[in-house]
């Protein structure tokens, strides 16, 4: 997380918008979404006048925005954090997926490379529920 505390504020804008982008592609920016976004805004420290930013995002605009991040560890770090979001409801859509994919793609990461990382928090989120059962916390 060191490369994300480099990051300028513009490339923090884009990370949170692109983030909403993908909490609001399946239809419904609940509420859990909505809090997730908004704190990662207030940890970024980010001011409040571009928090309006961060309603109705499209695919698009959030494609176009992500192709200014150009360090590879703040994508990947982007790549995980929306991989974490879109499982966090237990729900991953096929347009979530597709949204990920090509905003990896905009970033320059390969598929490979982004499927990897979807991989690895899929796996994370099957440990973690595994440690609950095994320790006795559900």
């Amino acid at each position: 997380m060191t490369c994300l505390s480099k990051m300028t504020e513009d490339d923090k804008v884009v990370f949170v918008k692109v983030l909403a982008c993908l909490a609001q592609s399946d239809g419904n920016f609940d509420d859990n979404e909505k809090q997730f976004v908004f704190e990662l805004f207030d940890a970024f420290g980010l001011p409040e006048n571009k928090k309006d930013k961060l309603s109705k995002i499209e695919d698009e605009e959030a494609i176009n925005e992500a192709k200014k991040i150009t360090d590879r560890h703040v994508a990947m770090e982007l790549i995980k954090e929306m991989c974490m979001l879109a499982n966090s409801d237990g729900d991953l859509t096929e347009r979530e997926t597709m949204l990920i994919g090509r905003i990896g793609l905009a970033m320059n990461l390969e598929l490979e490379k982004i499927e990897q990382i979807s991989r690895w928090v899929i796996d994370r989120i099957i440990w973690i529920e595994e440690g609950k059962i095994i320790f006795e916390k559900v």
